[in-house]
């Protein structure tokens, strides 16, 4: 069994909780997101399954896109409306105005520093692991780009939406947004609405993913060749599909660039580069 099922994260599960359960109702072993997200947080998590699971990095790594909502006058030890309040503020006279014009300081390569509850390693335990025991320690800002922010208004509060590089904290950007304006600001809710080129629209609830599995109906299942829909395809002939599965390069004249490799059968053998009449292979998907 390989592919990838785009789930619609429901709140209160961990990403591994999904991933946990996918073992199970799918008989797999080989299951990994693409992604962590909270678990106050909902939305696009793609889960693959099988061989697919190889391409699991190039999904970690893509952009991503959110909904948020910012409380402002609110400053916790999590960085969300779920941590122990830690200092409050009267925020009522704060307008969307104000909001919109700190932001241009959080759009563009920017540095974040890691919460204390994430899953950031330190000394080989995890941030949240010592956060739990009390446990602060400093810690390292790290390159991140905001590529898009904007603000609106929210009933009481505010609605951010960010598109973001990977390794970029939603709460971290509340958390800070409420420091600029001096008032402190929270995380009070969080929905991922794309990762990479994968998006709402894509997303089944966990719900109907498992009724779906538990009645033999694995039609959800992508083909991992959907992650890569972006770059061409071609299909290598018999000689080069034997130099395929056995990692070798072979000569082409296609132009420079990445590339869908099928075999003959039409099976998805590889994500490949051509440089110089040269295909090679970025990762194989044809299973061993």
């Amino acid at each position: 069994m390989n592919g990838i099922v785009i789930v619609d994260k429901p709140e209160g599960w961990t990403s591994n909780d999904v991933v946990c359960k996918l073992k199970g109702v799918l008989h797999e072993r080989r299951v990994g997101h693409g992604g962590t997200l909270d678990p106050m947080a909902t939305g696009v998590l793609p889960v693959f399954v099988g061989r697919a699971t190889r391409a699991v990095p190039f999904c970690e790594n893509a952009d991503k896109e959110y909904e948020a909502r910012l409380t402002l006058g609110v400053v916790t030890d999590t960085q969300d409306a779920t941590g122990r309040v830690l200092e409050t503020h009267d925020a009522r006279s704060v307008t969307l105005a104000d909001v919109q014009s700190v932001l241009s300081r959080f759009t563009g390569d920017i540095e974040q520093v890691p919460p204390m509850y994430s899953a950031v390693k330190m000394g080989g335990k995890k941030l949240y692991e010592l956060a739990r025991k009390g446990v602060e320690v400093e810690r390292k800002a790290r390159p991140v780009t905001v590529f898009a922010l904007s603000a609106r208004e929210a009933e009481q509060d505010f609605a951010l939406s960010v598109v973001c590089s990977k390794g970029t904290y939603i709460r971290t950007l509340c958390h800070d947004i409420g420091r600029a304006l001096g008032c402190g600001g929270v995380m009070a809710a969080l929905r991922r609405t794309r990762a990479g080129r994968f998006t709402l629209a894509d997303a089944l609830p966990l719900e109907e993913v498992i009724r779906r599995a538990d009645e033999g109906d694995l039609s959800f299942l992508r083909g991992t060749d959907s992650l890569f829909s972006e770059f061409p395809a071609c299909t290598a002939d018999e000689a080069q599909e034997a130099r395929c599965r056995t990692g070798t390069d072979w000569t082409c004249v296609l132009p420079d660039g990445r590339y869908r490799v099928y075999g003959q059968n039409g099976e998805f053998l590889m994500l490949g580069c051509v440089t110089d009449g040269v295909m090679t292979t970025v990762r194989s998907f044809f299973e061993v």
